[in-house]
Order: structure tokens, then C-alpha cells, then sequence
């Protein structure tokens, strides 16, 4: 295991991202401390690392020059960056991995800003098993030096780093994905259910189409999967509808509205009522199978 004083890192978040992103930081000689909102989670990720607990954000803040972020929401982030502040190195920079409202990644750097430290947006994608494999694409919105100098942390975590802009852009991008990955994921469950409804033999199905003009990730990894009722995530409905009404909100500010946004809100909205909030999106194809029923 290498290591490298000068990018000491802190991981705040270790969710079903985090904490593979930050076990890959730790195999890679740069995880200096952890911390988590449920005890469990932590308990579980240093039974399994040899780290000593952060007692909160600031603690992890005063051990480590670069810090990650890997929260649920605008007001989790927030949260976290007060309770990190007090700890917080002259000269720390804040990599936030969570995908948030680009007004929200402003106010977080504005806090950062103002205790001496730099701040990154850095959202990602690639599902949880890039998240394990290190392949993330990660869109990055801040400073292009600050980017330059943590540069090596981030691609012990992913596949591939691009600069996209000032503060914000990150997120302005990661916006980008999650309306595509709605609408993608409404054409692979709807086509898979005419399929089924057609009487073809799914497997088939899915490797011809895939093979050709409509293929997909999506496909690749998912197909199979819910083509046989298993929706295990992946990538939550809930959170890509919490994702999805950020996008909602940003398209509100140009007073326009998207349909596919706003259909696939409605459809997970259904799924989350019926109690498959926490299954992947994929889950979607429940509702499209329904359909030919």
C-alpha cells in the first residue's frame, strides 16, 4: 500500500458509494479517517480498515487535507459542511461526490471559502460497481489547479475525471446524466416489457438489441437482472427521484418543463408509494409490465 503525506484524505459518508470509494482510498494509502451519520456503517467499515474512529465531521477535518463528501441530499451537505468547519486545515480542499443542487455546491463552497479551504464539486456515475471497481466517471465543477493538485486521490476512485467548469458545473452536469439515465431507463424497461408481452425469449431479446443501435449500459448491466424480478441496487428509486426533482427545478428556471422528467417522477413516485422505493430503478419494469396485463 503506498501513501502520501501531502493528500491525507477524510471520508465523510459511507453509504452504498462511499464506502467503496472509500475503501478504494484507503487500498490506494490515502484514507487518513471516516465518518458516518449511523454508527453502524462506521462500525462496519473499520472492523474491516485499520482506522481509528472519528468522533464527527471535524475530527475527520483535523486529520486529513482532502476531504470527501458522499451524502443524500442539499441539506445533508449543508449539515455536514458546519459540523466539518471548526476542523477544517488552511489550505483543505472539499471534494463533494454527492449529487446536489448546483445553488447548493455554491453555498457549500462559499462556507468552505471562508474557513481557508477550496471546494470542489465532484458528483459521479457509474453505480455502485464502479463505485467497487474504481471506474467512475466523476464531473468536476471548482478551480482547475485546486483540481490539478487532488487530482491523484481522485482517480484512485475513478475511471475518469473531467473538469467541467466553475463551482457547479459538476452538479450541472451530473443533472445532465440523470435526466438521460430517466429517459434510457423508461425506453429498457418499456421495450423489455413489450418484449415479454410479445412472447420472445428475453435473453435473446437482450443480447441481439444490445449488440446493435440500442445498446446500452443500462441494458448490459440491468437487463437480465429484471427481466427476472431481481431489483436489488444498483441505484435506488428514491434517489433518483430526489435527483430528478433537482432537475425539475432547474428546468423551472428557464419556465420549461420536461416530459420525461416529469413522466418518470410520476412512475417512481407510484413505486415508492407501493413500497419499492429502496429497489433499483430498474424496478420500473414492474409498472411497464403491469401494462399488457
Amino acid at each position: 500500500m503506498k501513501s502520501s503525506a501531502t493528500l491525507t484524505t477524510g471520508f465523510i459518508g459511507l453509504g452504498a458509494m462511499g464506502a467503496p470509494m472509500a475503501h478504494n482510498l484507503y487500498q490506494a494509502g490515502y484514507l487518513a479517517a471516516a465518518w458516518n451519520r449511523s454508527r453502524r456503517r462506521l462500525d462496519a467499515f473499520l472492523c474491516e480498515h485499520s482506522l481509528a474512529a472519528a468522533a464527527s465531521p471535524a475530527a475527520v477535518a483535523e486529520r486529513a487535507r482532502v476531504l470527501f463528501t458522499c451524502v443524500s441530499a442539499d441539506a445533508d451537505l449543508l449539515e455536514v459542511v458546519e459540523q466539518l468547519l471548526p476542523g477544517l486545515q488552511d489550505g483543505a480542499v472539499l471534494i463533494d461526490c454527492s449529487t446536489v443542487s448546483r445553488a447548493a455546491a455554491v453555498a457549500a463552497a462559499d462556507k468552505v471559502a471562508a474557513y481557508g479551504g477550496d471546494f470542489l464539486d465532484a458528483p459521479v456515475s457509474g453505480g455502485v460497481e464502479g463505485a467497487r471497481t474504481g471506474t467512475l466517471a466523476m464531473m468536476v465543477g471548482g478551480d482547475p489547479q485546486t483540481l490539478g493538485q487532488v487530482r491523484p486521490v481522485l482517480e484512485a476512485v475513478a475511471g475518469r475525471v473531467t473538469h467541467m467548469g466553475p463551482v457547479g458545473s459538476g452538479q450541472a452536469t451530473k443533472a445532465v446524466n440523470q435526466i438521460m439515465a430517466a429517459g434510457i431507463n423508461q425506453a429498457v424497461t418499456e421495450a423489455l416489457a413489450f418484449a415479454e408481452a410479445q412472447g420472445l425469449p428475453l435473453d435473446k431479446v437482450i443480447d441481439v438489441v444490445g449488440s446493435g443501435a440500442a445498446g446500452n449500459w443500462f441494458l448490459d448491466h440491468r437487463g437480465r437482472s429484471m427481466v427476472e424480478r431481481r431489483f436489488a441496487p444498483g441505484f435506488k428509486v428514491s434517489l433518483h427521484h430526489k435527483d430528478l426533482q433537482i432537475c425539475q427545478q432547474m428546468a423551472q428556471q428557464f419556465g420549461v418543463s420536461l416530459p420525461v422528467v416529469e413522466m418518470t417522477l410520476i412512475h417512481y413516485r407510484r413505486l415508492m408509494e407501493a413500497g419499492f422505493g429502496d429497489e433499483d430503478i430498474s424496478a420500473l419494469f414492474r409498472q411497464k409490465s403491469a401494462l399488457f396485463k
